[in-house]
């Protein structure tokens, strides 16, 4: 018998805009790997647009890399050529710096490490949760049900987050614990989900497609990292989430 019901939501981008912390730990991470490159302390805005397309940590440190004035020959076709083929646009950068996704996100986990440890609250500051989106997770009790956090952010980092707010979700996973649709299965096994809010469509779009998930509600965050096209033709299932509707009650969502 399932425990109850639980909503689950991502972290970056749902609950949290972190794009201050994401340039400062990225371009630390770069720089300790090239030493000799030029990297504004400002938030290029070229890295604003890029980062509905990024996915993964290690990415953020690549594209902090190719941003360097002496590696600037990778954003010659710009910000729309990387995003013509982002895929492609990642796989030669890793190829020119000979670097690996492995490297890069350890790199940047240790430069979040050791700004925890460092500067614990400077390091929080960069991060600046959503108006109105913890107290509304904190009221989600009102309508008995429980929240989970899956991201693929480090646990760890994210757990550091959530406690400065003042929030505990009934679970916690991180990029440690896979992808997000087996994450999502698995605890379909022990709860009844209520829904999952993500603000990556290509990510929800997964999500349906997966076997023992295709009637999982899905809410796309208005508010978050969205591609220009992305609140538009969305698939069944699949529900754009303004702030207005995420402030009121469950119910009312869909």
């Amino acid at each position: 018998m399932l425990a109850c019901e639980l909503l689950v939501f991502d972290f970056d981008g749902v609950i949290i805009d972190g794009m201050e912390e994401y340039w400062w730990s990225a371009r630390r991470a770069a720089l300790s790997l090239c030493p000799e490159a030029v990297l504004p302390e400002s938030i290029p805005e070229g890295f604003r647009a890029l980062r509905p397309w990024i996915h993964h940590g290690w990415e953020m440190v690549l594209i902090a890399a190719l941003f360097s004035d002496s590696r600037g020959s990778l954003l010659t076709g710009g910000v729309d050529g990387a995003i013509r083929d982002y895929n492609a646009f990642c796989a030669e950068g890793l190829s020119r710096f000979g670097w690996t996704p492995t490297l890069l996100q350890e790199r940047l986990e240790q430069v979040r490490r050791e700004a925890v440890l460092t500067d614990r609250a400077g390091w929080l500051a960069m991060h600046r949760p959503y108006p109105g989106v913890p107290e509304r997770l904190a009221s989600l009790d009102d309508d008995d049900v429980s929240w989970a956090v899956l991201t693929t952010k480090g646990k760890a980092f994210t757990a550091e987050l959530l406690a400065s707010m003042g929030l505990t979700p009934a679970r916690l996973d991180g990029r440690e614990s896979g992808p997000k649709p087996d994450v999502l299965l698995s605890h379909s096994r022990d709860w009844h989900l209520r829904g999952f809010v993500e603000d990556r469509k290509a990510t929800l779009e997964t999500v349906r497609r997966t076997a023992g998930l295709e009637r999982l509600p899905c809410f796309l965050a208005s508010w978050g990292y969205l591609k220009p096209e992305d609140s538009t033709s969305l698939p069944d299932g699949v529900m754009l989430l303004s702030p207005e509707a995420f402030a009121g009650p469950l119910a009312t969502w869909n």
